[in-house]
């Protein structure tokens, strides 16, 4: 079972894992409305090394980046839920747009972003690659996005009136 570590507590944590000679895996996200596409993502992105941290974006950063009526589930739920899947070690959360301060922060072996990105489009490829890691990118389940979940509640309510 994962757990949700503050901003101010990465220091110790990272010095811990190194300490124990861990190689650290992280990815980013919003992570709304947990559906398959998000669970083979994440499971996927646990194999590239021996800790996975997720840096969820608050509330804040997703109003910042999806608009207002975002997110659907606040962000204790969304990190509980989380900590709840056995790929994920640690959840952190970050109030920007871009997790790229608290990427260098933690500095990764790897880091895993969706294959809707590339190297060019992804703003903190450069950070990640300066800090000695490597980026992979991970093939979304098709179909399977919170956007798409939201769109089918709405018809189904809609059906219903």
């Amino acid at each position: 079972m994962g757990q949700l570590v503050q901003r101010n507590e990465i220091p110790a944590l990272l010095k811990k894992l190194r300490e124990e000679n861990k190689t650290i895996v992280t990815t980013n996200g919003c992570f709304d409305i947990l559906h398959v596409g998000h669970v083979r993502y994440l499971q996927k992105t646990k194999t590239f090394a021996d800790v996975m941290i997720v840096c969820l974006n608050s509330d804040v950063s997703v109003k910042k980046i999806k608009g207002p009526d975002r997110p659907i589930n606040n962000e204790n739920d969304r990190a509980e839920i989380l900590c709840a899947l056995s790929c994920v070690d640690y959840v952190v959360m970050f109030d920007e747009s871009s997790p790229e301060n608290l990427l260098c922060e933690i500095k990764p072996d790897v880091h895993t972003k969706g294959a809707d990105y590339t190297i060019e489009t992804l703003p903190e490829a450069k950070s990640i690659i300066a800090n000695g890691g490597r980026v992979e990118f991970i093939t979304f389940v098709e179909g399977k996005s919170t956007t798409n979940v939201i769109k089918k509640i709405g018809e189904q309510s809609a059906l219903k009136k």
